[in-house]
């Protein structure tokens, strides 16, 4: 049995021919897409270089960078399908991307929540790139703002990355959002001290603190009543809001009213606690009205402790004891 293999020859060549014919289409669209690819790296360059100037701006030129950059790449691809496959017309390529994108937001859902946040946290602007942020147990300084996740760099040198939907959807401290910030510390005084005196050393020392805003001016208030002492609040302000900087100045206005208070006599107690043991070797145990519990015993007496051969006695009765309720049991 003899089989016909001209058929086969036949497509493979009609194949061979085709693709050979479409070459210098092929040829032709690559170096478009490429020429289309580095103007998109152009623009994007531009467009943030144009926007970088201005702080204000700086994170809309972000975003209009990476659409405009999207977008031209976008284009170059359709020239460069319209070349290879000249009959192929725009609406196919719409139609095409549509289903295709269904499918990959199905797919993707989550990268693409992360790159709407990223777009929008972009745009919004509630931090912006070098801001001091705290979010949940991280804490840092902001690095990057990429349209999937925001770098943020720890004060002891690590980096940690956070997805910008939890960033867009969740509580963010700015520590820099405003040019100045409020620091506190609480003071506690003795209860024999004149609180109007300490509150004034404490406001000269802040004063005498380099770095310490005159305005708002520093303030000091009674904000409670504790066992031991009067606490003291100082509220002062400091710029920049930067931590290192928040650091320093609170360590040299701490040391400040620290040394002011000890010079001018104020007390600054600490907590005590006086600890009572109770002899439990003493014959009166169960005895409320003559145990001592650490006390001096009254008129004198001193309670006598118990002997060790007693209380094995005792102990002895009461088994024995025991064992014959058991027997008259049985």
């Amino acid at each position: 049995m003899n089989f016909d293999y001209s058929p086969i020859w036949e497509k493979t060549q009609a194949m061979v021919n085709g693709f050979l014919a479409l070459l210098p289409n092929i040829a032709l669209a690559i170096v478009v897409f490429v020429i289309f690819f580095l103007a998109a790296r152009g623009i994007r360059a531009t467009v943030r270089r144009l926007t970088q100037r201005r702080q204000q701006t700086r994170n809309v030129g972000l975003v209009l960078a990476r659409l405009a950059q999207g977008a031209t790449v976008l284009i170059g691809l359709f020239v460069a399908l319209s070349i290879i496959i000249p009959t192929l017309q725009a609406g196919d390529l719409i139609q095409l991307l549509g289903i295709s994108g269904v499918a990959i937001g199905f797919a993707f859902r989550d990268i693409l929540q992360n790159f709407l946040a990223g777009i929008l946290i972009l745009l919004t602007e509630p931090f912006q790139i070098d801001d001091q942020i705290i979010f949940k147990d991280f804490e840092g300084t902001v690095e990057h703002i990429e349209t999937r996740a925001t770098t943020i760099r720890t004060y002891d040198g690590r980096r940690i990355v956070i997805p910008n939907s939890e960033l867009f959807t969740n509580s963010v401290l700015v520590n820099t959002a405003f040019e100045n910030r409020r620091l506190q510390y609480d003071i506690g005084i003795g209860y024999g001290d004149d609180i109007a005196t300490a509150k004034n050393l404490i406001l000269e020392a802040v004063h005498e603190t380099d770095g310490v805003l005159p305005d708002p001016a520093p303030d000091v208030i009674v904000v409670d009543l504790a066992d031991s002492t009067v606490n003291l609040r100082a509220r002062w302000w400091v710029e920049p809001p930067r931590r290192a900087d928040v650091l320093d100045l609170q360590d040299q206005v701490l040391m400040n009213i620290k040394n002011k208070l000890t010079a001018n006599g104020v007390d600054m107690p600490f907590p005590t606690q006086q600890i009572l043991f109770h002899d439990q070797t003493e014959e009166t145990d169960g005895d409320r009205s003559r145990q001592r519990e650490g006390w001096p015993s009254r008129k004198g007496e001193a309670p006598k402790p118990r002997s060790i051969g007693g209380s094995l006695r005792q102990l002895a009765d009461v088994r024995s004891a025991g064992n014959g309720n058991s027997a008259h049991q049985d």
